[in-house]
């Protein structure tokens, strides 16, 4: 029977006013529950944070937003650990609404503008949810 590598599930949240917490609703703190591994899901989400509201505001808009990420660590093909699954979630309120046609080059602008997200391998796999719609 092959030997299956053992995972390790890591997931964080961003609230509107950017707190991170940890999947065990713990701020963040300099504790042990905090690890490296969470520090880096939280810059992925708050740079997504960040950069959507960038581009909305070149556009003359404003946003509320949270995003949560998640992410997987275990061996990767080199044998090196690493993340081998990272996911992130955006909902984000843009006002004033714009055209639902402008909402899905507007996630991507942001998703573009995450250097965060542009310097993960695996590259993370975003879910945009803004004004209720979630965008392709």
């Amino acid at each position: 029977m092959p030997v299956r590598p053992k995972l390790r599930h890591y997931a964080i949240t961003v609230d509107a006013e950017g707190r991170p917490t940890q999947e065990e609703g713990g701020a963040l703190s300099w504790e042990e529950r905090w690890t490296p591994e969470h520090l880096v899901l939280a810059a992925l989400a708050r740079c997504s944070l960040i950069a959507l509201g960038y581009h909305a505001r070149r556009e003359s808009l404003s946003t509320r937003a949270t995003a949560q990420a998640a992410g997987v660590v275990g061996p990767r093909a080199n044998g090196a650990w690493g993340f081998v699954e990272i996911d992130c979630k955006v909902d984000a309120t843009v006002t004033p609404p714009p055209p639902a046609a402008r909402l899905p080059a507007l996630a991507a602008r942001a998703q573009r503008g995450c250097f965060v997200g542009q310097s993960l391998e695996p590259r993370p796999q975003y879910k945009w949810t803004i004004n209720g719609e979630e965008i392709p």
